[in-house]
């Protein structure tokens, strides 16, 4: 298949999780011999953060990574979609991009029986910033790719679209993968951004207090920490590594004994059964993982044989010891999320899925002419 990709970034994954899931699925696309176009805006939030915080030298490294990954930048103010889209079979647009850009591909798609038209919906703003999610005009739209079940429901219930599908995000496991790494740096590792204040208390009771407490030697990575966060990882002892690009997760996840999840406050509180990205990652990685609280509403794990949870600061305390201190309970935590990533949760899953949904679209068109006739 033809198909074209309107995303924030491929080539940045600055404070945009969703870049791991997306290399992830074009790879694999690529991989099976469909033609895959990215598409992001010019100068986006995401790569123009990157680069003034960073250099653009990760542009490069990222290339070296992925060198069969490539973006197209595009003005939104001077792009020709109708040629843009004349020969594709699958257009997917993510719900980061503009109210006018996804319009306007949908009055493409009108004008066109040639693709099919996804909507891509991975953040919890169907909850926590509705007016502005009913904004999005998806009338012309064949449906929308939720990453959780609610989210899928919302849509639905709302009548934004006529169809939705669960499209849970997974491990890109040509990246992430266990590394050999017998020399361990520290106790536990973090891969998280601090974010908007959605979590954070959930990070002092589950990450920061337990690690002072026990005195372990940690390390957090990610971006957005204002002052006082930094004042709190310094009080606790812990190094703070600033950015860390996706790629480099799995041989820093390698160096360290324990990791840990803590959702967002949305995820928690209104949206149970969606873990986001980090967790698929971390198991794939092979490293021990303890979860604060979060509803596995939709199965996708076995809570207490891939990974353990606490309810508590000292609940985490309690299981973080466990994992650093029992040798067989640390493997076959680690042994047990890996398979499960391996057997349920990877990109080669969800591109078998897209695909299966593409299929029922062109199923249900064709079912529905020969009814005509």
């Amino acid at each position: 298949m033809k198909i074209s990709m309107f995303y924030h970034s491929l080539l940045s994954d600055w404070n945009h999780g969703n870049a791991h899931f997306l290399r992830g699925v074009v790879a694999e696309l690529l991989s099976r011999g469909h033609d895959v176009k990215v598409y992001e805006p010019k100068d986006n939030w995401s790569l123009s953060n990157l680069i003034s915080g960073h250099g653009d030298s990760f542009l490069d490294e990222f290339r070296e990574t992925y060198p069969q990954l490539q973006s197209i930048s595009y003005d939104a103010n001077d792009i020709d979609l109708p040629e843009l889209l004349k020969d594709q079979d699958l257009v997917i647009v993510h719900e980061w991009n503009e109210h006018r850009l996804v319009k306007k591909i949908g009055e493409c798609r009108s004008k066109s029986d040639r693709f099919k038209l996804m909507f891509h919906d991975t953040h919890h703003r169907a909850v926590t910033e509705k007016s502005s999610m009913e904004q999005y005009d998806l009338q012309h739209y064949d449906g929308v790719l939720a990453f959780g079940n609610i989210i899928r429901d919302i849509y639905l219930k709302e009548r934004w679209t006529r169809r939705a599908w669960t499209w849970h995000e997974a491990a890109d496991t040509r990246i992430f993968h266990p590394v050999e790494n017998a020399d361990k740096e520290g106790d536990l590792v973090w891969v998280g951004n601090w974010g908007d204040d959605e979590r954070t208390q959930e990070l002092q009771t589950f990450l920061i207090e337990p690690v002072k407490e026990l005195g372990l030697k940690a390390k957090i990575y990610g971006v957005r920490y204002p002052d006082s966060a930094l004042k709190a990882l310094e009080d606790a002892g812990i190094e703070y590594g600033n950015w860390l690009p996706n790629y480099k997760a799995p041989e820093v996840f390698s160096k360290y004994k324990v990791t840990v999840h803590v959702p967002r406050r949305p995820y928690v509180e209104s949206l149970p059964g969606i873990p986001t990205i980090r967790p698929f990652e971390a198991m794939a990685c092979g490293i021990p993982l303890v979860c604060s609280p979060w509803d596995d509403a939709e199965n996708l794990f076995t809570p207490g044989k891939d990974f353990l949870v606490a309810d508590s600061k000292e609940s985490m305390k309690q299981q973080l010891l466990k994992i650093l201190n029992d040798a067989d309970t640390a493997q076959s935590l680690a042994a047990q999320g890996l398979q499960t990533i391996q057997e349920r949760h990877t990109c080669a899953h969800r591109v078998d899925e897209l695909l299966q949904i593409v299929e029922s679209l062109k199923s249900e068109i064709s079912s529905t002419a020969h009814a005509v006739e």
